[in-house]
């Protein structure tokens, strides 16, 4: 029995490790991670019925462009904190039984609640999936509440052997997961309304997993003319976007690197995006495993979830200037060139399909106002993580 218990934390430990990727892609840790976590991403992406798994379904490297989408993302935020809260405040008070022997814990959260450990973590795995909004990660939550449910059932049969009396007392009064009233109003009592119960949950997370990723696409600041369409990361950038690039596709050393009619996502960006490693390897300024501010990321990402992508690229890079341009010269912005292939192209929205096959081809800076190229580069076909499956937007 113990050697299954084991087994089930290590399943979901490794859960919380894939979900908290971010963390680990930007630590000097990420080469380690990824030369096991990668082969199997890469494995999947290789296939149509998989490779969705691999995909986001939420804004990442975009600021959200709308009020619903930033509200989803502050309640990543909340409901990861909340979730973790909840089970280090259980976990201090069933040790604090343990230690002062007053056998099993059932006052605070315990009185209402048979597990509230698990609830807090599954609170915080609902959190993390939106952080780190990766379709495996939602998938993988769903794994974890299962076992939740198994490691549940087992605990209570040894503690029903250990305390017969007091804890079936307990278990009449309080629910598994929610308050008792609550859970006979939606949870069903017999094995095959369990399984239908957790079928829905299922089609609920991974359906919506997919509509918030239609979603998002649809409402993405896009510009899109003939076979190019380009994406402003920050949606202030709109404006600016719309009125320049007819002009910039249009310079001599842009057409000459756009191949005959193929398909181009072009995103438009500050030069000191502190996300665009993501996007393409622009330069080991941008490959943030490499960087020191590993600590001061990761509080931005959970506790400030926009100002990594809006303002943290000026607060952590200020030594570098604007990429050696002179900011005091006029608006200069970044713009890089991904080929897209593998998929049909109708609307511009298709060019984020999670079938297509984005190359990663040049990137310009432009001083906007004068249009003055600045700067033209061509870049490797990966990113900055590599072969590694990144976001899209």
């Amino acid at each position: 029995m113990n050697k299954i218990k084991a087994v089930f934390n290590s399943a979901i430990v490794l859960y919380f490790i894939i979900g908290l990727e971010i963390m680990i892609m930007i630590s000097p840790f990420a080469g380690f991670f990824y030369s096991v976590f990668n082969p199997f991403l890469l494995q999947i992406a290789k296939y149509h019925s998989t490779k969705w798994l691999s995909s986001f379904f939420l804004p990442h490297m975009v600021v959200p462009p709308n009020d619903i989408l930033k509200l989803i993302r502050i309640m990543g935020s909340v409901l990861f904190v909340t979730g973790i809260a909840i089970f280090f405040f259980c976990a201090i008070q069933v040790y604090a039984y343990k230690f002062l022997k007053k056998g099993t814990a059932v006052k605070g959260l315990y009185s209402l609640i048979r597990h509230p450990q698990y609830v807090g973590l599954g609170i915080a795995g609902i959190g993390l999936s939106i952080l780190w909004p990766r379709f495996l990660v939602a998938v993988l939550w769903l794994v974890m509440i299962l076992l939740y449910y198994f490691l549940s059932k087992d605990e209570e049969r040894r503690m029903l052997k250990q305390y017969p009396d007091t804890y079936k007392d307990y278990m009449a009064h309080t629910g598994m997961f929610l308050p008792k009233k609550v859970e006979k109003l939606f949870v069903p009592s017999s094995t095959a309304g369990g399984i239908a119960f957790f079928v829905v949950i299922a089609a609920l997370t991974i359906g919506g997993a997919f509509f918030l990723r239609d979603y998002t696409v649809r409402h993405l600041p896009l510009w899109s003319d003939s076979n190019v369409a380009a994406l402003a990361i920050m949606p202030a950038d709109m404006g600016r976007m719309e009125h320049r690039m007819p002009d910039i596709l249009n310079m001599a050393e842009v057409k000459s690197r756009m191949k005959g009619n193929g398909h181009y996502l072009v995103y438009f960006l500050p030069p000191n995006y502190i996300m665009q490693g993501l996007i393409a390897d622009t330069g080991g300024d941008w490959k943030l495993y490499k960087q020191h501010h590993t600590f001061s990321m990761i509080t931005d990402w959970i506790f400030h979830p926009f100002r990594h992508l809006t303002e943290g690229h000026h607060a952590m890079h200020r030594a570098s200037g604007n990429g050696g341009h002179d900011m005091h010269a006029g608006i200069v912005r970044r713009l890089v060139f991904l080929k897209i292939d593998d998929v049909f192209i109708n609307k511009p929205y298709d060019l984020f399909s999670i079938n297509a096959k984005r190359v990663p081809q040049f990137m310009v800076d432009v001083e906007i106002h004068n249009l003055i190229l600045l700067d033209l580069r061509d870049l490797p076909q990966d990113t900055a993580w590599g072969t590694v499956p990144t976001p899209v937007f």
